[in-house]
């Protein structure tokens, strides 16, 4: 789903009014060409994206009064806090996916198409796929976001992203693979670049990342490799800005930093990063020689196209009213990472984070509702209920509403609380007896190189 995620015909608008919804009590007979959809009385809702807020707005929409088509490019809805889980061979990607047709298995007048939307035509009421074209009577636009290279050709081609089970799949894969090398070779820089690990971005991923992979180094890479020498391999955490998870309060930031810097991650604070050959890593600092490089210094909207430059802002978001609407029409809305809101409390948009799509999700089948019934709609407002970073085992940071914690209590707390957001009780049980499995037995058995991973 590209131009957010996370292709097409750019619209011009002549005139706004060709965006306002209007719809009589009359059948309507809305092309579904080469998609295979039902002719329908009822208002037809598209939704564009399987994430958080697609998923909860669909959920709280009554059956029967929408016929729901939901669109993405995976079959699958992805829990993505704990894709480093999967990067680092603590989880099997299918224990944070679940299949989007069971979550809506009893679901009524609801389908679901596999495809790749490459863009929409506001003033046609089309939505545009590789399948062929839907008319809708409401869209939403829940695509996400994406990494964020900020232009850098070089980072984007040779860095490793994590936005998805594949991209966490092919980091596993190149770390265990770059480990196979290093016991080939006799060169000690190129063992020592096929050694290293380099992050950038010190945000919730890439601490929780680099925590993640230093365990892994202190207690399971050891006894796999035991020809190579541990105490050569860095792990390096780079930052442009002054402290770790700078989102969060200072007195989180500067424990997380204790956690890792305890578990001997090697923290680079104001240092960019300049360029990348492959193999070594030059920054404002120093270089650094390292063939493993993720890129977690950012993230941006995953629009599709079809919406006009006013519509767009900062991130390649799309811009939106209190209501969730896309400036200038009336039946097209977007939710999550992908709608930039500007509020007074929120001047540059609401964070990107999942509790904003799942709060907007909800809010948002609410207004659809009082749309259909004539009413008037309330606008959305974000309520901030905290956030939280693990660094490893018994080491945890959370900013809640009313305090902070740090250490086990707050490792326990982001256990419970990602435990319980998980999709699917199957996925609950997995997920707990992997992490009960790994904590008693400082062991990590999925260290698997299923897909090779190779660049292009």
């Amino acid at each position: 789903m590209h131009c957010f995620n996370f292709l097409g015909i750019v619209v011009k608008f002549s005139d706004v009014s060709t965006c306002i919804f209007a719809r009589n009590s009359t059948v309507m007979l809305k092309s579904a060409e080469g998609m295979n959809i039902p002719e329908t009385n009822l208002p037809r809702l598209v939704v564009i994206g399987g994430g958080f807020g697609g998923m909860q707005l669909i959920t709280r929409l009554p059956a029967r009064r929408f016929q729901t088509v939901l669109i993405d490019k995976h079959n699958y809805h992805t829990f993505q806090p704990l894709l480093y889980q999967v990067a680092t061979a603590g989880l099997e990607p299918d224990s944070i996916a679940y299949p989007l047709r069971k979550v809506f298995i009893k679901r009524h007048e609801f389908y679901f198409r596999m495809s790749e939307v490459t863009g929409v035509d506001v003033e046609k009421n089309e939505v545009q796929t590789d399948i062929g074209n839907l008319q809708y009577d409401y869209l939403v636009v829940a695509t996400g976001s994406t990494t964020n290279f900020f232009g850098n050709a070089s980072f984007e081609s040779l860095s490793m992203g994590m936005k998805n089970i594949p991209e966490a799949l092919n980091i596993r894969s190149l770390l265990l693979q770059n480990f196979e090398k290093a016991l080939l070779t006799s060169d000690l820089k190129e063992r020592e670049s096929l050694m290293n690990v380099v992050i950038v971005g010190a945000g919730p991923t890439g601490v929780e990342l680099a925590g993640a992979i230093a365990e892994l180094r202190r207690h399971v890479l050891p006894n796999d490799y035991p020809d190579l020498d541990f105490r050569r391999m860095n792990i390096h955490l780079v930052e442009a800005g002054d402290r770790v998870l700078a989102s969060m309060s200072e007195n989180a930031s500067a424990h997380a930093k204790k956690y890792l810097e305890n578990l001997g991650v090697q923290i680079w604070l104001n240092t960019k990063v300049e360029d990348y050959d492959g193999k070594t890593i030059t920054t404002s600092q120093k270089p650094m020689p390292a063939q493993t490089f993720v890129w977690a210094a950012g993230v941006k909207g995953a629009p599709v196209e079809g919406f006009s430059a006013d519509q767009m802002a900062r991130q390649q978001r799309i811009k939106v009213d209190v209501y969730n609407r896309v400036q200038g029409c009336n039946n097209v809305f977007a939710i999550g990472d992908v709608a930039y809101m500007e509020t007074e409390e929120y001047p540059n948009g609401h964070p990107m984070v999942a509790q904003v799509a799942i709060q907007a999700g909800k809010h948002l089948a609410s207004n659809l509702l009082r749309n259909e019934d004539k009413k008037e709609l309330k606008p959305f407002k974000y309520k901030d209920l905290g956030s939280m970073a693990t660094i490893g085992r018994k080491r945890a940071v959370a900013d809640l509403p009313r305090q902070q914690l740090q250490g086990g209590f707050a490792w326990l707390v982001w256990m419970f609380v990602h435990l319980m957001a998980l999709v699917g009780f199957r996925n609950r049980v997995v997920v707990f007896f992997n992490w009960t499995y790994n904590f008693f037995n400082y062991n990590r058995d999925i260290r698997l190189i299923i897909r090779p991973f190779s660049r292009d």
